[in-house]
């Protein structure tokens, strides 16, 4: 899969080089199949995010969305021009895209950002997601991948979902695009808030770094360690049970992070299962279980996050029970039926 978004990524950045299109960069692999582990026994689903850069003449501001009924930390990419006019005569170079931009488009033939991918000063998730599926579509037979595998693109507003199928087996590639947030592992991402999600939001996303995390403990542990079995069991069976497989994840990395790296020999792999399911039970009776990366200080050095993530306090991914008492009853009458 790396392979083929490698090879795709590099030919879309030949077409692109002479525009003024977001700069591609190296996809990277996130979630549960480039974790070691896969939730269900269902056609495998391959998750990447493409991380965008600017173009030249163009800069990226990432505003924070301070809406307080929005969920989660959400920004806004908002797109501005280039002064590339020396510093003392502002407006002297004849192809300073913020001063000229008129010229600029006249000379190399090519619209800015903001007259593509944008709505208004903002970078539109849906247009980028439609600009990118167009691309790959056009370029699929330049790819060696071609000659052995039949590519469909799935409908889809704010990722390039792709399946690709041979005589033998089929899997789905699901792109979402980001910018990174101050050389860290943290991005904000096309990833969807809900069936309203703005088309210019670009909320925040963390599973970059918790798909790093996972990758150091699996270097760390015993190498016949059952942790990410215990992943896999637990999500299975409490997935049906309506506990999102982000909150199951959530308390097995924080084991993974305060019970010793022996302990998840494989001979404790009762004791492991065991210790999920009181830390879920504690969770929802107390109805509290804090994020794992935001305001994490325990966490392996390799993982880098931005001052404000570090010093942030842990959002509580039970709130919602907080504010809905039917809802922890149900969660907890499905704690007790397993």
């Amino acid at each position: 899969t790396m392979a083929l978004m490698a090879n795709l990524t590099s030919v879309l950045r030949r077409a692109l080089g002479r525009t003024f299109y977001p700069v591609l960069q190296q996809a990277i692999g996130f979630g549960s199949a480039f974790e070691g582990w896969t939730a269900s026994e269902e056609e495998v689903t391959y998750r990447v995010l493409v991380p965008l850069t600017t173009p030249l003449g163009h800069i990226f501001y990432l505003e924070r969305d301070t809406d307080q009924q929005a969920s989660g930390r959400n920004f806004c990419v908002h797109v501005n021009l280039e002064c590339r006019c020396p510093r003392e005569q502002q407006g002297a170079y004849m192809l300073c895209f913020l001063h000229h931009p008129d010229v600029v488009r006249g000379v190399t033939g090519q619209p800015n950002l903001l007259d593509t991918l944008c709505t208004g000063s903002y970078l539109d998730v849906k247009k980028t997601v439609r600009w990118f599926c167009t691309l790959v579509r056009a370029s699929w037979q330049r790819l060696p991948q071609s000659r052995s595998w039949h590519l469909v693109l799935l409908p889809s507003k704010r990722s390039c979902n792709l399946r690709l199928t041979n005589s033998q087996e089929s899997f789905q590639v699901r792109v979402l695009f980001g910018v990174q947030r101050h050389g860290s592992d943290i991005f904000i991402s096309s990833r969807s808030r809900g069936a309203h999600t703005p088309s210019t939001m670009w909320p925040e996303t963390y599973s970059v770094a918790e798909t790093k995390f996972l990758r150091h403990m699996a270097r760390q542990a015993p190498q016949d360690s059952s942790h990410l079995k215990c992943l896999q069991l637990l999500s299975g069976i409490l997935a049906h049970k309506d506990f999102s497989i982000h909150t199951i994840k959530t308390i097995v990395m924080r084991l993974l992070n305060t019970v010793p790296v022996s302990q998840w020999h494989r001979r404790y792999f009762l004791l492991q299962l065991s210790d999920a399911l009181e830390q879920l039970r504690l969770s929802l009776e107390e109805k509290h279980l804090e994020h794992f990366i935001v305001g994490n200080q325990r966490l392996p050095e390799e993982i880098r996050l931005p001052p404000d993530i570090q010093r942030a306090r842990p959002p509580n991914l039970f709130h919602s029970l907080v504010q809905d008492p039917a809802a922890h009853s149900q969660a907890m009458q499905a704690y007790l039926d397993l």
